[in-house]
């Protein structure tokens, strides 16, 4: 087992989104797995420039670079940055509009 995994090295690759879910843009998105705690996932999650909408899972994350605006529902938008830590319910349905190339590290 890694017990250190340095983020920086993370090579995330990412690929176009189903044509369903974007609402403008042509965004593309990966992930890869890092680590398995109990239940939970860890890993790290890219998405590029656009706009994309989701079904969500019960997940924490950290933003580890770029810039986005979550709009949660139609009722609430939350901006994210570097450094925010997030938490999604299951089941939420979300649009993501990608300002900057976002990268986040979750646990899901």
């Amino acid at each position: 087992m890694t017990r250190v995994v340095r983020l920086a090295d993370v090579e995330v690759p990412v690929a176009p989104l189903p044509t369903a879910d974007v609402v403008r843009g042509a965004p593309a998105a990966g992930s890869v797995a890092l680590a398995t705690v109990g239940e939970a996932e860890v890993g790290v999650w890219r998405m590029t420039v656009g706009v994309a909408r989701d079904v969500e899972v019960d997940e924490a994350f950290v933003v580890l670079a770029g810039r986005a605006t979550i709009r949660l529902g139609d009722d609430e938008s939350i901006d994210v940055s570097a450094g925010d830590l997030v938490t999604l319910r299951a089941g939420e349905r979300t649009e993501w509009t990608v300002h900057e190339d976002l990268t986040k590290v979750y646990v899901a």
